[in-house]
């Protein structure tokens, strides 16, 4: 599922090259993946300026001129394509938005959405999530005011979007590596030095991320030679057997909160 670094490298290609664009032509092929009647979400959207578009946690929001906003949530197996027609991968497509002869594909939606709402709708929408990570505000103080007497493993509590925004099964991992941190400790047990190290990783490893394009392999648009680049750099995400690269004791893998979580059984304490 795309995380905060994806979806950040999405919201700043695609500010490249649909700000200030205009919808000429909306193709809905997945009712499911809307909120509203097809008409209504048309009639509203078609013909107007993307102003900008914003992240919040993992969620996009484009801006339009009218004042409303589509609220995009990839979920699991969710990615976009910018291209003409004759570049489009072929793979199904749910909702298709064209900007002249340029369109952007929304793929993989079974689980995502693209609704449309109006902005103090959108706010109270996400109004649960917890602050983001990357931003200036969020400092240690802000952090382990937050850590407070919660209670639970490190890796389910970054995974709680109103915890902290944006991170998923992919970083809670690293950032649990980077620390040297178990994940499956409680957050009780922590000592104020791990807590020191754990929020200082989860700065070190979203920026990184951010800075590789993330770990998704499928690029936005063709040439797009940023999107993925964090994907060989991953230390124990998906690297089960793989020898850990501080120790080389062979990654293991298991289960918290239903989601696979992928450690070293050494170097993490």
């Amino acid at each position: 599922m795309p995380e905060l670094p994806e979806m950040e490298n999405y919201r700043r290609l695609l500010n490249q090259r649909i700000m200030n664009q205009v919808i000429t032509d909306i193709q809905i092929n997945r009712e499911k993946s809307i909120n509203v009647p097809p008409t209504l979400f048309i009639n509203n959207v078609i013909h107007q300026r993307v102003v900008k578009v914003h992240r919040r946690a993992k969620h996009l929001l484009f801006h339009l001129q009218n004042g409303q906003v589509l609220l995009l949530h990839l979920m699991l197996g969710g990615w976009m394509f910018f291209g003409r027609k004759e570049e489009k991968p072929k793979r199904t497509i749910q909702i298709r938005l064209s900007f002249g002869n340029q369109h952007l594909y929304f793929i993989g939606l079974r689980l995502g959405y693209l609704h449309l709402f109006h902005e103090i709708e959108v706010q109270k929408q996400l109004s649960d999530l917890g602050p983001e990570p990357l931003e200036s505000s969020f400092t240690l103080e802000e952090f382990l005011k937050l850590m407070g007497h919660k209670r639970g493993r490190i890796k389910a509590k970054l995974l709680d979007q109103e915890f902290i925004a944006g991170i998923g099964n992919c970083y809670s991992d690293e950032i649990c590596f980077d620390s040297r941190i178990l994940p499956t400790r409680e957050i009780q047990e922590l000592r104020d030095e791990e807590k020191d190290r754990l929020y200082h990783s989860i700065k070190i490893v979203l920026t990184a991320a951010l800075n590789h394009g993330g770990y998704l392999e499928n690029p936005l648009f063709n040439g797009d030679t940023q999107t993925g680049r964090y994907n060989h750099l991953c230390k124990v995400y998906d690297r089960e057997n793989e020898p850990c690269p501080r120790c080389q004791t062979p990654i293991k893998k298991g289960t918290i909160s239903s989601r696979k979580t992928f450690y070293c059984t050494v170097c993490q304490h």
